[in-house]
């Protein structure tokens, strides 16, 4: 996982008014709750008394109270009452819970997954999805790294064969290209597939003339991925993960194409259904990887039509090392 990145944990919908909720995510057990005014709140799941999980406590008002001796702890983690000291007694500093900076935006709850900062860089996020819109959400949990789910929809020539019942038909096995730009941040893809005529090889990126069109495929770092089908229909992921061999994805279909109060959300959900089919399919080769997790050097021998994952895996690199170096590790 890459340090001092932005991630999306959770739908905002998972964390309601009142209720507590205690996940695994980034390798660590955490929990969220809202306060009175309904922000959120995330913390370590884990009280420095004697180790008990907040996440099977109890809210009172904006503080969460441990369920084992009373202690009680606000949104900055400060512990605000002793039960056992007295009302007025003063509270030890180092009765803090860990306490991660959040944000919520786009139905989604992001952390800050890193050292804290004076100042946050924007969330990653594709800014012409907007409330044109109509969508659908899906939640899916895989038995894999996130590294290799992400960079299953970053392949571009996997698709006749795991999909050949499905956005495979056809046979199309030679992948031209695929025209990759980059940069710190994020890929663009441009995908070319097309019938074997026994007679040329796959084209190279710098061979192909110049895209007609928007992007195919797009990816932002740490964690985000856009499938620009058309215009007026998307899919986007963000790939959560929850330790080194799971991950969670939440998929949002979008489309605009139709109009209509009722049908445009009936359209939305049968498209998303869809798309479900195809992560299944995906999925039971996926999650056979070895190794389990992606890197530069894991002793995979890779051709041109990799080109994305092989400049997914050098930033994702790049980015990792940076995070260390911040962190005076190297």
């Amino acid at each position: 996982m890459i340090q001092n990145q932005w991630y999306v944990v959770l739908q905002s919908k998972e964390v309601r008014s009142q209720k507590i909720v205690g996940v695994l995510r980034m390798g660590e057990q955490m929990v969220f709750w809202r306060d009175s005014s309904g922000k959120v709140t995330c913390q370590a799941d884990h009280c420095p008394h004697r180790g008990v999980a907040l996440s099977v406590g109890c809210l009172m008002g904006d503080r969460i109270q441990c369920p084992f001796h009373g202690f009680e702890y606000d949104r900055s983690g400060k512990c605000t009452y002793v039960p056992a000291n007295g009302r007025v007694a003063e509270t030890p500093n180092a009765l803090h819970v860990k306490t991660y900076m959040t944000r919520e935006e786009h139905g989604y709850i992001y952390i800050w997954w890193g050292e804290p900062l004076v100042e946050y860089p924007p969330l990653p996020w594709f800014e012409d999805l907007d409330a044109s819109f109509t969508t659908s959400d899906f939640k899916a949990a895989w038995a894999a790294n996130y590294s290799r789910i992400i960079e299953n929809q970053l392949d571009v020539f996997h698709l006749p064969f795991i999909h050949a019942t499905t956005i495979g038909r056809g046979n199309k096995t030679v992948a031209d290209g695929p025209i990759t730009l980059v940069d710190d941040s994020s890929l663009e893809i441009w995908v070319s597939n097309r019938l074997d005529n026994g007679k040329t090889t796959a084209r190279r990126a710098i061979d192909l003339p110049k895209p007609q069109r928007p992007y195919f495929l797009k990816f932002k770092f740490p964690h985000l991925w856009m499938n620009r089908i058309s215009e007026d229909m998307r899919i986007s992921v963000f790939f959560t993960p929850v330790d080194e061999e799971n991950c969670v994805m939440y998929l949002r279909y979008y489309q605009r194409f139709v109009k209509i109060p009722l049908l445009k959300n009936l359209v939305a959900e049968l498209i998303n259904l869809f798309s479900i089919v195809i992560l299944n399919q995906d999925k039971r080769v996926v999650i056979t990887q070895e190794p389990k997790k992606s890197g530069l050097r894991i002793g995979e021998i890779l051709i041109p039509a990799d080109r994305p994952i092989i400049e997914y895996r050098t930033i994702r690199e790049k980015l990792q090392q940076s995070a260390k170096k911040n962190r005076g590790l190297s």
